[in-house]
């Protein structure tokens, strides 16, 4: 894995481990997992709705639940964090933290390295 793959992975877990009430945490692209499946569709929605309203970017979306929350958000050039946190988590704490992570994240996160991630989840 390289010194990049390494990094985004350490600030993943970083993220998980000192962030009160997330339980799960997933970098998305257009394909993948259940919950890149997910996440990536709620942004496309949510991206189709902000251009029909003429609402500009979407910074957030904030799916509440019986039994948790999901946030999504933007990192860069298309992917996005998506966080699934537990009723009780404090939800601003949350989104502040996944701000500070996307601004993190979106520095490394390059096309190459998406490429690393992808072609490590297919081995």
């Amino acid at each position: 894995m390289s010194q990049a793959a390494q990094n985004l992975n350490w600030l993943i877990t970083n993220f998980v481990d000192n962030t009160p009430g997330v339980s799960h945490t997933v970098v998305v692209s257009a394909d993948g997992l259940q919950l890149a499946a997910v996440a990536s569709g709620l942004t496309s929605l949510t991206a189709g709705a902000s251009r029909i309203f003429e609402g500009g970017a979407v910074n957030q979306t904030v799916v509440e639940m019986e039994r948790g929350f999901l946030f999504i958000m933007s990192i860069s050039d298309g992917s996005s964090l998506a966080v699934l946190a537990h009723p009780e988590a404090d939800i601003g704490l949350v989104g502040y933290e996944m701000a500070l992570l996307v601004d993190r994240a979106g520095t490394v996160l390059t096309p190459d390295l998406r490429a690393e991630l992808q072609g490590s989840l297919l081995n």
